[in-house]
């Protein structure tokens, strides 16, 4: 998992000499195998192939910035919108023949170019590069000194409440753990809905699906913000500190919500997605990204809900940052569009329109620092997204940590739906497979 100094073997470029490489060799089911050696523009003619892993109201932003790109440079894309990105994806790969442009998770860049599937970006190259942050290139950054993406979109996860619910009881907008505990235990247990029914409403609203590792997502800025990890480290070499006396702690300050009733929406841990339970007014208390903005302001109501930093554990308010960036197909013959496309997507004008155009803006907050997000939305609320985002983090993203993101939701899960159960056993054993994992080639 740990991905060394050396250079993988990913394309630099396409061409002749790149698909021959394809056919030749692989590294694996589902993986790709490629040259290192430059080959010259063979472009097919044939429009730009871009794909994204998105819903609908996403898919819609997205056509209208590439209606806007090929009218300003007059390439044509193909778009496709897949919310099977990963299985699709590695159909594709298995074809030796990937779309010219991805545009996705950050979180996935270093497993994709371990397998080949990506060429390395020359960031001095791309203009408008400098518009960008060094702490946004260095999240497209692996080991081996290249970068291998182009950021897009960033964003940290807020928490969102029922700010009518919370009015009618009493509270006042959470600022610690301990208070956002009693705001949960208000909402399963004092009618907020006010329908005369108690016990039909929940504290929180929880996405504990283990689908691409989502609980993990959900449950690490808990325990960050208890003084806990799930592993330490930089630059490619990291250990597990999960079972760390802290993240213990920090585990168990979790498992209250799963073991107390009416805290957690029912079937929290096998619901592929918990944004009903808080938009149909069941749930009162929700963490998760601001992409959900648009969705929530139809139901329960713009009127009805807060969206605000998230209250302080005893380590402070860190939440999970997370990225979309683009990245460039291995066995393309097109790498000018795909560089004019990323130029246009990072200029100012590519990141507004991506915010603004009818559907759920794909750019949450711009990556180019020039852009102000609350001045283009004209919403206060994304202001606090910014703030948010200057406490937040992502998991390392210099190596593959797909299958360490995936052990943690899965060993999470069944943790908490034993309840009570032995955290500290569970978590012990769970360092030790992050630890093999993290220690393999």
């Amino acid at each position: 998992m740990k991905r060394s100094s050396r250079t993988h073997a990913v394309a630099a470029a396409a061409g002749a000499v790149l698909l021959l490489a394809l056919t030749a060799c692989s590294t694996g089911a589902g993986t790709v195998a490629t040259t290192t050696s430059a080959a010259p523009e063979k472009d097919d003619g044939k429009p730009l192939e871009v794909w994204s892993r998105s819903g609908p109201e996403a898919a819609k932003t997205y056509k209208a910035v590439f209606d806007a790109f090929t009218k300003k440079t007059g390439i044509e894309v193909n778009y496709l919108a897949t919310v099977e990105f990963e299985t699709q994806l590695r159909a594709r790969a298995s074809a030796k023949d990937l779309p010219d442009v991805l545009i996705y998770d950050q979180a996935s860049m270093a497993g994709y170019a371990d397998d080949g599937m990506l060429l390395p970006v020359d960031r001095a190259a791309i203009k408008g590069s400098k518009d960008l942050s060094n702490e946004s290139w260095n999240s497209v950054k692996l080991t081996d000194g290249e970068y291998y993406g182009v950021p897009f979109s960033q964003h940290a996860q807020v928490t969102f409440i029922r700010k009518d619910w919370r009015e009618k009881l009493g509270f006042e907008v959470p600022k610690t753990h301990d208070d956002l505990v009693k705001l949960a235990t208000a909402f399963a247990t004092e009618d907020p809905d006010g329908n005369g029914v108690d016990g039909d409403t929940y504290g929180m609203a929880v996405p504990g699906t283990t689908d691409r590792g989502f609980f993990a997502w959900w449950s690490a800025p808990y325990i960050w913000q208890r003084g806990g990890e799930i592993v330490s480290g930089k630059d490619g070499a990291y250990k597990a500190e999960i079972d760390s006396a802290k993240s213990v702690k920090g585990v168990q300050w979790l498992e209250q919500f799963f073991c107390t009733p009416n805290l957690i929406q029912p079937g929290a841990l096998t619901n592929a997605s918990a944004t009903p339970f808080f938009a149909e007014g069941k749930a009162g208390i929700y963490q998760t990204g601001p992409y959900a903005f648009a969705n929530f302001d139809k139901a329960p109501g713009k009127d009805k809900y807060e969206v605000i930093m998230a209250p302080a554990g005893p380590a402070g308010s860190t939440t999970l940052q997370e990225r979309t960036s683009i990245y460039f197909g291995a066995t393309t013959t097109k790498p000018s569009k795909q560089k004019a496309l990323a130029e246009f997507l990072i200029s100012a004008e590519g990141q507004k329109l991506a915010m603004t155009a009818p559907g759920q803006p794909v750019v949450r907050l711009p990556v180019n620092t020039t852009v102000d997000a609350v001045a283009v939305y004209g919403d206060a609320r994304w202001g606090v997204v910014q703030d948010q985002l200057k406490k937040s983090r992502m998991f390392p993203s210099d190596i593959d940590f797909t299958t360490a993101r995936q052990d943690v939701a899965e060993t999470l899960n069944s943790t908490f739906s034993q309840c009570p159960k032995d955290v500290s056993g569970d978590m012990k054993e769970l360092a030790d497979r992050i630890d093999e994992e993290l220690a393999s080639p």
